[in-house]
C-alpha cells in the first residue's frame, strides 16, 4: 500500500509561488480566466486522459468555462458542471492520485472563471498531478517538491507568455494565503 500522499503540492510562500502570484496580480481578469484554461486544457486534461481515457467530465468543465466566457452559458450551468462533474470524477479517484489531482487542478483551473484566486488551486494540484505521474506513488518527499518548483515555474512561464505588458485594468486579487 503507497504510503499517504498530499492531495496538492507545493508551498504557498516559497519564492517562485510568491514571484506567481505577484505576477497574476499585474494582469486582467481575462488574461487570467485565459491562462489558466489553457493550462488546464493543455497540461493536465492529457494526464487525466491517460489514466482515465472514457471519462470526459474534465473537459466537459473547460468546454462549458469556455462557453460561459463566451456568454453561451449563465454561471449556475458551469458552476454545476465544475461542481458535480469534474470535481465528482475526482471524488471518485481516491485510488487514482495521479487522475484524483488533474481533475481537481481542471476543476481549479476551470473555476477561474468566477472566482480568480482558484488560479492558485489549479498550480498546486497541477504539481500533485504532474509529480506523481512522472515520479509514482512512492517517490521521496524531496523528489516532489522538486517537481512543485518545476511546475511552478512552467506555469509562470505560461502566463509570462500571454502577459499583457502595463495591463491597464489588472484583477484585483485578495488573496488569502
Amino acid at each position: 500500500m503507497p504510503k499517504k500522499l498530499r492531495k496538492m503540492l507545493g508551498d504557498v510562500n516559497a519564492p517562485c509561488c510568491v514571484a506567481l502570484r505577484e505576477l497574476i496580480d499585474t494582469q486582467s481578469k481575462e488574461t487570467i480566466r485565459a491562462w489558466c484554461l489553457a493550462y488546464a486544457e493543455d497540461k493536465l486534461l492529457p494526464i487525466f486522459k491517460k489514466h482515465c481515457p472514457g471519462d470526459e467530465r474534465p473537459r466537459m468543465a473547460v468546454r462549458a468555462a469556455h462557453d460561459y466566457i463566451a456568454g453561451k452559458v449563465k454561471f449556475p450551468v458551469v458552476k454545476n458542471i465544475i461542481l458535480n462533474e469534474c470535481h465528482g470524477a475526482a471524488r471518485e479517484l481516491d485510488y487514482n492520485p495521479v487522475a484524483q489531482a488533474a481533475a481537481r487542478g481542471v476543476g481549479q483551473g476551470t473555476a477561474v472563471v468566477h472566482t480568480l484566486t482558484h488560479s492558485l488551486g489549479l498550480y498546486f494540484y497541477a504539481a500533485a498531478a504532474v509529480a506523481y505521474d512522472r515520479l509514482g506513488l512512492e517517490a521521496a518527499v524531496e523528489e516532489y517538491a522538486a517537481i512543485a518548483e518545476e511546475v511552478c515555474l512552467d506555469y509562470a512561464n505560461a502566463l509570462r507568455a500571454v502577459v499583457v505588458e502595463n495591463e491597464p485594468n489588472p484583477a484585483k486579487l485578495k488573496w488569502n494565503c
